[in-house]
């Protein structure tokens, strides 16, 4: 079992940056697989990046591939995800997940956070 809070959402102008962070309780981060996922107005959930248990491989939406950047640090039980040059499409909820498996199905991941919130104003 993890909680998992995230972190540093709002709002920004198009061709601005955010990172975004999500906390996680317990001893067992490192244990677990760890995406980002997102959900925009009228839209469904889809798969930004995942990153694996020591780091050393990530996984990205092909249409993100190169603004965005998941990283983590065990030591902190945390993961990221940088955003650069965003644009108004990237507005949504931004959700992390702890899971089992480097993919983009949600049926990868067990335990998800409360999402917070990404603006880009045009």
């Amino acid at each position: 079992q993890v909680q998992l809070v995230e972190s540093g959402g709002g709002l920004v102008q198009a061709g601005g940056s955010l990172r975004l962070s999500c906390a996680a309780s317990g001893r067992t981060f490192s244990t677990y697989v760890m995406g980002w996922f997102r959900q925009g107005p009228g839209k469904e959930r889809e798969f930004v990046a995942a990153i694996s248990r020591s780091g050393g491989s990530t996984y990205y939406a092909n249409s993100l591939k190169g603004r965005f950047t998941i990283s983590r640090d065990n030591a902190k039980n945390t993961v990221y995800l940088q955003m650069n040059n965003l644009n108004p499409e990237d507005t949504a909820v931004y959700q992390c997940a702890a899971g089992w498996s480097l993919a983009a199905s949600t049926h990868s991941y067990g335990y998800w956070g409360q999402g917070t919130q990404v603006t880009v104003s045009s």
